[in-house]
Parts: structure tokens; sequence; C-alpha cells
């Protein structure tokens, strides 16, 4: 009667097998009836096992990707910041140099009702008119003419005679008062800011400038 071979599951197949099931990683086990120690050794040499993550447990290289994606993560989120705050900064300065321009705009410079406010009123509309003239030209001969008297009137030369009399700081003509008066001031001989700009307006027609003007005009 021949004789029948019996798979035999020594002590060290169990172990083997539980320590490769334990990595993942199963590989087949050749029984024989009565494996030696050198069939074992050649059996547990030949098996490959790779490191694995186990359930839940991220490995060295999961945890470097994860961390390289937080950091990037964290330097969008800084520029992005970073961004918003300097949209923020240069909105708020222009708002503030609009709330400035605006502010100009509706405030009026003011000027003393005087001589020297006068002058300085009608050099600065002669700026904006390019009409030549400086504050000394216009003090030396508002005195020469009126003393600063803006409500001055010359009754006894030619023109006087001949009905125009001169008036204001500046002894002005209505003729020539009305040929050369500036827009934006009043309509108005003996107004000092009117009457100034007028006379500097001739004067600069006439001398190339009120500076020129040395005695009557």
């Amino acid at each position: 009667m021949p004789r029948i071979s019996t798979l035999r599951i020594t002590r060290s197949h169990k172990i083997a097998t539980a320590v490769l099931v334990a990595t993942g990683s199963v590989t087949a086990i050749t029984a024989t009836g009565g494996p030696s120690e050198a069939q074992t050794t050649a059996t547990r040499s030949s098996v490959s096992v790779e490191p694995v993550a186990a359930a839940g447990i991220p490995t060295a290289k999961d945890a470097a990707e994860k961390a390289a994606k937080e950091n990037a993560a964290k330097e969008a989120s800084a520029k992005k910041a970073t961004a918003k705050k300097a949209a923020e900064k240069e909105r708020s300065e222009k708002q503030a140099a609009n709330r400035s321009t605006e502010r100009k705009a509706v405030t009026p410079k003011k000027y003393a009702n005087n001589l020297d406010g006068w002058i300085r009123e009608s050099l600065d509309i002669m700026e904006k008119k390019n009409i030549p003239g400086s504050y000394e030209g216009l003090h030396r001969n508002i005195m020469r003419e009126s003393s600063g008297n803006p409500n001055a009137v010359n009754d006894w030369d030619i023109n006087a005679r001949n009905g125009i009399p001169s008036k204001g700081l500046l002894q002005v003509i209505q003729p020539t008062f009305d040929a050369y008066h500036v827009k934006g001031t009043p309509k108005n001989l003996t107004d000092p800011v009117a009457n100034i700009t007028a006379a500097a307006n001739y004067a600069a027609d006439r001398y190339g400038s009120i500076d020129n003007v040395d005695s009557a005009y």
C-alpha cells in the first residue's frame, strides 16, 4: 500500500505566516512532509518585505508631501493678505487725497480787506490770467496815484474836464476799465481788485508790465 504524504504545519510555519500577514505581504509556503531547517531558512530569505504604511499611519514620504502642501498654502495666504493690505492702503491714500482736494476746492483763499490784501488778491488773479506784474510794481504805482485810497477821484485833469475822471487805486478812467476789465472781478471801477487788475492789464498791453510804469500812464 502506497504511503500518503500528509501536510504538517509546524510552529515555525505559523510564526512566519503571522509575520507576513502583519506586514501586508503574503507568500506561499511550500509545505513538505518534514521541512528541514535549511528549507525554512531559504523560504524566509525569499520573501521580499517592503515597508508600507499600516492602516491610518502615514509614511515619512506622505508626511513630507503634506507638510509641503501646507507650507505652500500658508505662503499663498500670506501673499494674498499682503496684497490686500497694500490695496487697502492705496485706496485709503487716494480717498485722503480726494478729500484734501475737495476741501481746497470748496475753501476759497481769504485776503485781508486792506491795501495789502487787495494787492495780493490781484496778483493771484493776474497770475491765472498771465498778466505780468509784481507786488512792488503795483504798490509803488498805487501810492503815487491814490495814496492807497480806493475811492480817490481826480477832478481836475483833462479826463475830468472831458467828463471821464480817473478813479480808484490806480486812477483808471471808465473807457479803459471797460476795455481791460479782467473777467471774474466786479464790473465796478472803484472796486480795489477790479481797478488794480484792469490797470495792470492795460499797463501790460501798453508798457509790457505795470512794473515798467514810473509816472502818469
